[in-house]
């Protein structure tokens, strides 16, 4: 299954949710905010959040301040 993550095209080897992405990409646990296709995914939903081909998944790091 193709994706666009971040604006690079992956392909992926089959059906896989948000949380499971986050895992293959070693980003599980971080703080990071994620968005497929504009519509922001709550930690809560990523494990739910079934991607589909074509999906463009954004993930950004959140950075710690004072």
């Amino acid at each position: 299954m193709d994706i666009t993550l971040n604006g690079e095209s992956r392909t992926l080897p089959g059906p896989c949710t948000v949380a499971e992405l986050l895992a293959q990409e070693h980003i599980a646990g971080h703080r990071v905010a994620v968005e497929v296709n504009g519509e922001v995914v709550t930690e809560a939903q990523c494990a739910s959040r079934a991607l589909a081909p074509g999906d463009e998944v954004e993930v950004i790091h959140a950075l710690g301040g004072p």
